[in-house]
């Protein structure tokens, strides 16, 4: 036998790799699986963007995943159940416990329907997870059942010499009264089995009431990636204490009518903020600041009244906050938003560029003429009162480790490169040069500054570098030049005050106008150093106008769009209720959604969220995980493995097994 030959370092890491692998058999039984796993069809890869709080839209998208639940229920069964059977079904699989209790209530849960069920539902699951590595699947089993879901899910009804046994595994099942866990238990694997990973391109946050539960769903994932979203990075900025994000953060929340989130999501102290503006605003009706949606009582009315009032003061609050920032950091190149030194509140009006237009709201109780950015005693109370219930919030902290931990400003896996918004462009098309605190940057420098920063704004043991990432955080959120926001300004100011709707345009970056374009996607793809053909840009960030004749699909089989509108406030100018991607080892397709109804209309009625399938990239071959990104990390491994094996049988690495 040949004497190996290996540095040092080589020996150390070899040395160190035979503590997981102590022997020639535990070597080469790793090696077999490895090279046997490589060959499986790769797993399912579902997108989801901008969900903007919709819980229960988002919750049962990613129990149907975007409908592969109800594919596998045709493939495994369609031969054998009408297709009202396996819409049951499939209610049951997405909300297992309240369609049994529905089920109860109607007196059906007998004996056959137990036993049909049980047998349905491990027909589904041995489909499902039929592409994964046994050692997968046991990985997914839940402990109280693996030995028994095991047992079924490889001993087929059919099986001539073990027709009894599994017979006897379904009806002891009932006899003991485990049927309902087990199918409850069942159904939860199947949601998990589904979807082998979990892309959230961008925006989790604002407009609907309960961004906290869907980030608590997708803490409980497997396998989940975040790419930040300008609606995430606000809350970010909130969480770690900038004003400028905390005050617009309340605002969209009361904008919206969801101070509920504030108070019982995130136990977010607003009694503070309440006072002062019902004492501040007492007389002023505040009709600029009605909150989107109609009072359906005496008593929301009065509220309603209150929360614009609310809804008034953190605005104020905000524009001379984000005055301060503006004149702060002159090279955010933000003086076009300061805006309430331009008001003369005697006549009425703001000087925007050339133009006087009239004001709205005259109402300013709290601006010094002369000195209008500046807070008053009780905002700063206010605002500080606020900044500490941010910033002490468990549940919120909790929330945006997570999207810390799991989440960045881009992504490339498996031949996708994932970005919220935009990379900034100069209107030929040549990417924007940005100035970041003394660092030229653009394109994906230009990603990897600001992760940078946004990172430092938490992370950074110097106090300056915290600053002036805090500070920073807020630029992303609504700079002209911030590839999360993409537009020349955030006109929240002109929206409140001014009646003339051209004011309120906000230009989108040529980037959006662009995005048609096959040199623009090669342009990127190389900026990223992506040089793989087959690459495919996925962004969210820009309702998809389908009531308008837009389409998703911008460049076929390399860029899409994905916000279609699951955001209730946007559903009315979409025409939908989102768009998600779903990429499997066939083929990359759109699910393009109608309005999510209700669970109760979904258990009661077997109504499924109606889905259109709009194909976007097939594969010639089946992809195989030797082809993706884990494959790859997979090959390098069994290098590593095999030469461990080689040490170990010329002695140059001692075994310990």
């Amino acid at each position: 036998m040949t004497e190996m030959h290996l540095d040092e370092k080589t020996l150390k890491y070899l040395r160190q790799l035979s503590d997981s692998y102590p022997s020639i058999q535990s070597v080469s039984t790793e090696i077999i699986n490895l090279r046997a796993i490589l060959n499986l069809p790769k797993g399912t890869e579902h997108f989801i963007s901008d969900i903007h709080g919709e819980y229960d839209g988002f919750r049962h998208i990613l129990r149907n995943a975007s409908g592969s639940v109800r594919r596998k229920i045709d493939q495994a069964l369609g031969d054998y159940l009408s297709s009202a059977e396996r819409g049951n079904l499939a209610a049951l699989i997405y909300y297992p416990e309240l369609k049994l209790q529905e089920l109860k209530e109607e007196g059906l849960l007998t004996r056959e329907w137990y036993t049909l069920t049980l047998k349905h539902l491990v027909a589904v699951c041995r489909l499902t997870t039929s592409k994964y590595a046994a050692s997968k699947v046991r990985r997914m089993l839940p402990k109280d059942f693996e030995y028994v879901i095991t047992e079924l899910m490889t001993t087929g009804s059919k099986d001539f010499n073990k027709e009894e046994y599994y017979g006897q595994i379904l009806q002891s099942i009932i006899d003991i009264d485990s049927a309902d866990k087990f199918i409850i238990a069942m159904c939860h694997l199947i949601q998990t089995a589904v979807i082998d990973r979990l892309h959230i391109v961008g925006d989790i946050y604002d407009r609907g009431d309960s961004p906290h539960l869907v980030m608590d769903e997708l803490q409980k994932h497997r396998h989940v990636d975040i790419q930040w979203g300008n609606h995430d990075i606000l809350w970010m900025g909130a969480a770690v204490g900038n004003l400028c994000c905390i005050c617009n953060a309340v605002r969209i929340c009361l904008r919206y009518n969801n101070y509920d989130f504030l108070e019982n999501g995130y136990g977010i102290n607003i009694r503070p903020l309440s006072l002062f503006a019902l004492e501040t605003y007492a007389e002023d009706p505040c009709l600029c600041f009605q909150p989107k949606s109609e009072a359906r009582s005496p008593y929301e009315e009065q509220n309603r009244s209150v929360i614009a009032k609310m809804h008034k003061a953190i605005a104020v609050i905000q524009f001379k906050l984000e005055g301060q920032a503006a004149m702060a950091h002159p090279e955010y190149d933000m003086e076009d938003r300061l805006l309430l030194d331009k008001m003369d509140l005697e006549k009425g009006t703001v000087r925007i560029g050339d133009t006087d237009y009239p004001l709205l709201d005259r109402s300013f109780p709290t601006l010094d003429p002369k000195d209008p950015y500046a807070l008053t005693e009780e905002e700063k109370a206010v605002a500080e009162g606020l900044r500490s219930s941010f910033v002490g919030c468990e549940k919120l902290q909790r929330h945006i480790d997570f999207l810390y931990e799991k989440g960045s400003m881009y992504r490339y896996y498996n031949n996708c490169l994932m970005f919220h918004g935009c990379i900034p462009l100069e209107p030929d098309g040549s990417c924007t040069e940005v100035e970041i605190y003394g660092h030229l940057c653009h394109g994906r420098s230009l990603f990897d500054r600001c992760e940078e920063l946004v990172r430092q704004a938490r992370y950074s043991r110097n106090p300056d570098h915290r600053s002036r990432g805090r500070d920073f955080i807020w630029y992303l959120w609504c700079g002209s030049r911030s590839p999360l926001f993409g537009k020349d300004k955030m006109a929240t100011f002109e929206r409140y005050f001014i009646e003339d709707k051209a004011t309120h345009k906000e230009t989108s970056d040529p980037y959006f106008r662009m995005v048609t374009s096959e040199a623009l996607v090669d342009q990127v793809l190389e900026d990223f150093g992506i040089t793989d053909p087959e690459a495919v840009i996925i962004n969210g960030h820009i309702p998809v106008k389908i009531k308008k004749g837009e389409n998703p699909i911008k460049v076929p089989g390399r860029l899409v769009l994905i916000d279609g509108g699951m955001s209730k406030a946007y559903q009315s100018v979409t025409g939908i209720a989102g768009y998600t991607l779903v990429y499997n080892s066939h083929e990359m397709y759109l699910s393009e959604h109608e309005p999510f109804t209700s669970v109760e209309d979904t258990v009661r009625n077997n109504k499924d969220m109606e889905s259109k399938v709009v194909p976007f990239k097939t594969f010639q071959d089946r992809i195989k995980i030797a082809g993706t990104d884990d494959g790859r990390e997979m090959a390098a491994r069994i290098e590593d493995l095999e030469l461990l094996l080689e040490a170990y049988r010329t002695g140059a690495v001692k075994g310990k097994g």
